[in-house]
Formats: structure tokens, C-alpha cells, sequence
């Protein structure tokens, strides 16, 4: 999976599709993330001992991501990304651009 927690991502399919936000969480085997305040769905919260009151909370939900695409570094759209291999290391880097994604 070539996204990875904090990456400035944009949303390219579905009901959200062109917002972007920083993923807070990647599940790699679900091939999922959770982007911050993107794909929020409505959950019912039973009254209880610690919550009095019932209520309905927004919860964000993952998003698959083939629906997700890394924003440029430079221009802010979406692109695709290419691992490059420097001194060693694995690098990321925007196809649009040719920058390194940290």
C-alpha cells in the first residue's frame, strides 16, 4: 500500500468525491484508510450509566483506496505516486510533479 498515516489525500469516487484531508489511519490488509471529518456516517449511542443522555454521533468510516489519490506536493492535485529507490533507501515520488512525497 503506497499511503501511508498523514498524507494529504484526495477523494476521487463516492458521495465525497473531490475533498481532501490527511488519512488518520491505514489498515494495509483491508486496504482501507480513515480520513479525518470525510465519509462520516450516523451512529445511534444507547443512553447509559457514564451517558445519560441517547444520542446521534457522526462517525467516520473508511474509505477504499482506489477511491483515494495522494495530493501533489506541488500543485495540490491528485496523482499517482512511483517508488524510486535513492542511496538505498525507498523513496515516494509524485508522478505529476517529480517531487519526494515525505
Amino acid at each position: 500500500m503506497k499511503l501511508k498515516k498523514g498524507d494529504k489525500v484526495i477523494v476521487i469516487a463516492g458521495k465525497n468525491r473531490g475533498t481532501a484531508g490527511t488519512i488518520s489511519l491505514a489498515f494495509p490488509k483491508k486496504n482501507r484508510v480513515l480520513i479525518d471529518g470525510i465519509n462520516l456516517v450516523k451512529r445511534h449511542r444507547r443512553p447509559s450509566a457514564q451517558n445519560r443522555k441517547g444520542q446521534i454521533v457522526d462517525k467516520p468510516m473508511s474509505i477504499h483506496i482506489s477511491n483515494v489519490m495522494l495530493a501533489d506536493p506541488k500543485g495540490g492535485k491528485p496523482t499517482r505516486i512511483r517508488i524510486e529507490r535513492k542511496e538505498g533507501a525507498r523513496v515516494r515520488v509524485a508522478v505529476k510533479s517529480g517531487q519526494e512525497i515525505k
